[in-house]
């Protein structure tokens, strides 16, 4: 369980386990992130949703993360958040735009971004970990 000493390395945590699941999920089933991509792309009420979701989680991650300038992954993860709040802005607002530009992202290597992903979420787990001493 989480408390307010140790709310950061959960939220690692739990973006490692994020990026892990989600770049074996692509090897599992190559193409999954480019068609679900389009499929967000093709409909008004996915990206108003997809971006309603990002901006909330992005939101709930920035306020919730304790900001310490003197701790590296309390600043990464704030700057994370923050991002994903803008993320879920331009879904809003540029929602035909911006999965158009992701999914031409996707499609060129999405096998790239599943190892990337992997190896992120491997480094988020073990960062989390060493800051929760588990």
């Amino acid at each position: 369980m989480g408390s307010a000493g140790n709310i950061t390395g959960w939220i690692t945590l739990f973006f490692g386990i994020y990026g892990l699941a989600a770049g074996i999920g692509e090897f599992r089933n190559p193409g999954f992130w480019s068609k679900m991509v389009r499929e967000i792309q093709t409909s008004s009420g996915l990206q108003f949703v997809t971006g309603i979701v990002v901006l909330s989680l992005g939101a709930i991650i920035y306020l919730f993360n304790p900001f310490n300038p003197a701790d590296w992954l309390s600043i990464l993860i704030t700057v994370i958040g923050g991002w994903i709040v803008v993320e879920g802005v331009l879904i809003l607002a540029f929602g035909d735009w911006f999965m158009g530009l992701a999914g031409r992202m996707m499609a060129s290597g999405s096998r790239a971004w599943a190892i990337f992903a992997i190896i992120f979420g491997f480094a988020a787990i073990f960062a989390a970990l060493v800051r929760l001493q588990v």
